[in-house]
């Protein structure tokens, strides 16, 4: 398994290979620009494949000995990966609506993972009127494409500037007749839809070997979203018959847990080979890709990244699931922070680990200022370009390096020692010192003694929030429960609910505080 060389974001001092990295991409980067308006001249090609609930852990690269990503670490031997890049709410529609727009939740207003249970919800466009980093390509002469999930409302029609439109119906599903949409038409697809997306990415790639214009390939993954059992074909769960699984944790089960923890309890160990198959399934549609990125001779033009949209815990701190994999939500490093690797021949150094504090909205400027491209549009983002980060050289976050989160009403603050959590308007609140327990097993605040640190760090996360929210759709203000957006927030709604509050989630001894009196 091949291991990067680590390459810490506030090192003054870089050695001489590092060095020669930086200037040898930055002589390519020189070479391959328009020196009159300062972008290519040649445009690359951009392939972003993003996977679903994919915990950092659960890849070679990252260290796991007993999952098979051989693709995946490929990627990262001949790219950067970053060791410390997070999600901007952790679950799946906010996720991806703050990648794709560069805002926060409560600046494009979808605050949890959206139900399309019947005709109104699921027509619902969540992201009209506003900008994305797609728009901004296609704006620039870009063809974009739609391999898979998107789950940001309005599934069935083309938006955000794409025109190849291959999109599932839904957030996630059984993995053999998944709901899809080509070109507009509904239909159940019968094959293993880990398939049917790289089959339809490596189609669009096939039929623009020629292409004048540069094209954008979004491959959106369903994997290794549940379900687990009996969904994932034998040539991937047979790899993991006599696997130990001991890259995860087995503990006694979190007292915030929701359902999912006991179902899985069920049968963990089939529930485990599921996860790791997935992933791996997952790992051959992208080794595919690259190889057809090969084939073509388009590999050497073409930015390929891959992340997730989410992270997971699979038993980690004793539960299974993601950000509402618990009750209150939660903002552990394994719900917030998420794989992420990126390669482009001659422009990014190769074997590179990079430790830096990013986040996901600093994924569109970084993109559009990789392109020398700007957007067009006039909205306050918080993110920055990390572009020197992937050019091999020294890469400082303006106002210190601290990444925040939003789930609802529950908000993160985290920068390299501290992680502090509020929670509007009950609490529980929480600060960690992730420097003695990287586990966030011990709450400070339980203790007392850290008021004025407290304080401090609740300062500056409103203050943060403060400078960014819209406040018609303050997440703050939101009765999010992790069980579901069914329509617009806030004042966008009109009045209508925008959050759904399952059974599960009343049933919770942790709900007695919201409950209506």
């Amino acid at each position: 398994m091949t291991r990067g060389k680590r390459f810490p974001i506030s090192d003054s001092h870089r050695g001489t290979w590092s060095e020669l990295f930086a200037a040898l991409a930055l002589l390519s980067w020189y070479g391959a620009c328009d020196h009159s308006g300062g972008i290519y001249m040649k445009q690359p090609n951009v392939v972003f494949i993003i996977s679903d609930d994919q915990g950092f852990w659960s890849l070679g690269c990252a260290g796991n000995r007993e999952i098979y990503t051989p693709n995946i670490d490929r990627l990262a031997a001949q790219g950067m990966r970053f060791e410390n890049f997070f999600c901007v709410s952790p679950v799946c529609s906010p996720a991806r609506a703050s990648l794709l727009t560069g805002c926060i939740p409560s600046q494009h207003g979808v605050h949890d993972w959206l139900r399309d249970d019947d005709e109104r919800r699921a027509s619902i466009e969540y992201l009209a009127g506003q900008y994305s980093y797609t728009k901004a390509l296609a704006e620039s002469g870009y063809e974009c494409a739609l391999s898979g999930k998107w789950h940001m409302g309005a599934s069935a029609r083309a938006q955000q500037g794409f025109t190849h439109w291959f999109c599932h119906k839904s957030g996630g599903g059984p993995y053999y007749g998944a709901p899809l949409y080509r070109d507009g038409v509904l239909y159940r697809e019968e094959r293993y839809v880990t398939d049917a997306i790289t089959d339809d990415a490596v189609e669009f790639l096939n039929s623009h070997k020629e292409a004048e214009k540069p094209f954008y390939l979004h491959v959106a993954y369903t994997a290794p979203h549940a379900p687990w059992l009996n969904n994932h074909p034998e040539e991937y769960t047979k790899l993991y018959e006599n696997c130990l699984f001991e890259s995860v944790p087995h503990l006694p089960r979190h007292p915030d847990s929701i359902y999912l923890t006991d179902e899985v309890a069920k049968d963990e160990r089939a529930n485990l080979i599921g996860y790791f198959a997935a992933v791996t399934a997952m790992d051959a549609g992208i080794g595919h890709i690259l190889e057809t990125l090969d084939e073509l001779g388009l590999a050497e033009d073409t930015l390929v990244v891959f992340t997730s949209d989410n992270g997971f815990s699979c038993g980690h701190h004793g539960f299974w699931g993601k950000g509402n994999g618990t009750f209150p939500l939660n903002m552990y490093e394994e719900s917030v922070k998420v794989p992420f690797i990126a390669r482009h021949p001659g422009r990014i150094p190769a074997g590179v680990v990079c430790d830096s504090l990013v986040s996901a909205y600093d994924f569109m400027p970084t993109l559009l200022d990789y392109l020398g491209l700007k957007p067009l549009d006039m909205a306050k983002r918080p993110g920055v370009s990390f572009v020197p980060a992937l050019l091999g050289q020294g890469f400082e976050r303006p106002g210190g390096i601290v990444v925040m989160d939003e789930y609802g009403p529950n908000r993160m603050l985290r920068d390299q020692r501290y992680k502090y959590i509020a929670r509007y308007p009950y609490g529980p609140n929480a600060l960690y010192d992730l420097k003695a327990d990287p586990g966030e097993q011990d709450n400070l605040l339980a203790h007392g003694g850290f008021e004025a640190l407290e304080q401090e760090l609740r300062g500056r996360l409103e203050k943060w929030f403060a400078k960014y929210v819209n406040p018609e759709i303050d997440g703050a203000r939101e009765a999010v429960f992790g069980s579901g957006q069914i329509g617009l927030a806030g004042l966008w709604g009109a009045g209508v609910s925008a959050h759904s509050c399952d059974d599960y989630i009343k049933k919770n001894p942790n709900y007695a505080l919201y409950r209506v009196k």
